[in-house]
């Protein structure tokens, strides 16, 4: 079953009737409201709209770059990701009086190392904060060096750490305004934060879910029923979980993410599909599943340029939502999914059974 697309247009919709119009740093103008929530059941689908194309790869390769604590676009540019081009090319521009074509400049991030080291950076952004927060580094301009001279707190290990450990904390949270480090950023985090919120599955969805993935033993004694907290040879149903402790999934894991700044047509979509690829992947890793994903927006606006853009969309019907895969094949299962970032694959993640209307064009606003 589809809300998601529902409630997106519903949401377009309430911008096009009560928006105000705003300024804003673009120049480019925008029609706003403030406050808004989505929530989406994970069991629903996976949370790629369908009353457009949505482009996967992209939004795999951005959280992917995020989570390996890279602020570099070259990453990004090498693997096909472009939405952070324009952020890097105005830094730039704003360093030198003659400067290349953005096409060049991107071009040459590319081709030459030393040009995208000092150039494709953007500052302390999402990945520093979340994977090295306070870390320092030092470069060696002459050796052409990058070392890190005060390593920094993970929070994406901590938080699974603590999930494994203390799964009830009301202290599950990621955070990436670091006020002491917004001027050094291209651009401060629009997203600024995500909590986890952790809860047992009841005996009978324990059951069901190891039925789902295959690790249920029919010979156990336990049907599912009212009457399965004992079976044959007398065994307590908890004891018996007890026994296969490494195995089933005995919980349910959401995921709640606060955004300043909401570009609602281009970066809303990214937004929910990539968050919702975060809570799988965290919820794989603590071994359990994945429930809700809920947004908590703030200044949620359609840019001057997206109006049309946002009444076409309104005016689609949505489809069934895709299904996620994730071909962890080739993954260590005894080393964690953080550490193993550098050797997992874009390709590793792809949806199914995604129908979806065609593509809407729209400008970025840098």
């Amino acid at each position: 079953m589809n809300k998601l697309d529902k409630q997106y247009q519903d949401l377009l919709d309430t911008i096009l009737e009560y928006g105000v119009d705003k300024g804003d740093r673009t120049g480019t103008g925008t029609k706003s409201i403030f406050g808004y929530t989505i929530r989406h059941k994970m069991s629903d689908g996976f949370p790629l709209l369908t009353t457009k194309k949505m482009p996967f790869k992209i939004i795999v390769t951005e959280l992917l770059w995020f989570l390996r604590g890279d602020t570099n676009i070259k990453y990004l540019v090498d693997n096909g990701c472009n939405i952070w081009n324009g952020d890097a090319y105005k830094k730039y521009k704003s360093f030198n009086g003659n400067y290349l074509t953005e096409r060049t400049f991107i071009d040459k991030i590319k081709t030459n190392d030393k040009f995208a080291q000092q150039w494709g950076e953007l500052g302390n952004v999402y990945g520093a904060q979340w994977r090295n927060w306070g870390g320092t580094t030092e470069v060696n301009s002459i050796l052409e060096t990058t070392k890190q001279s005060k390593p920094g707190i993970d929070q994406i290990d901590n938080l699974i750490t603590q999930l494994k450990s203390n799964p009830d904390s009301r202290r599950l949270m990621v955070n990436a305004w670091n006020v002491g480090e917004l001027e050094g950023m291209t651009l401060p985090p629009c997203h600024y934060g995500f909590q986890m919120y952790s809860t047992p599955l009841s005996s009978i969805e324990v059951i069901a879910q190891a039925k789902a993935d295959g690790l249920w033993d029919d010979g156990s004694g336990f049907d599912g029923t009212d009457g399965f907290s004992r079976n044959s040879d007398g065994e307590l149903f908890h004891e018996y979980l007890g026994r296969v402790q490494s195995t089933f999934r005995k919980r349910k894991l959401s995921l709640m993410w606060n955004q300043r700044s909401v570009d609602t047509f281009l970066g809303l979509p990214f937004n929910i599909a990539s968050y919702g690829l975060l809570l799988e992947l965290i919820a794989k890793e603590a071994n359990m599943v994945a429930d809700e994903l809920v947004g908590n927006l703030g200044d949620v606006h359609l840019y001057s340029n997206h109006l049309e853009q946002a009444k076409e969309q309104i005016s689609r019907t949505p489809f069934d939502l895709p299904q996620l895969v994730i071909n962890d094949e080739f993954w260590n299962p005894d080393v964690d999914i953080m550490q193993q970032l550098p050797y997992i694959e874009i390709d590793d993640f792809f949806v199914t059974q995604y129908q979806h209307q065609e593509r809407i064009k729209a400008p970025l606003s840098n």
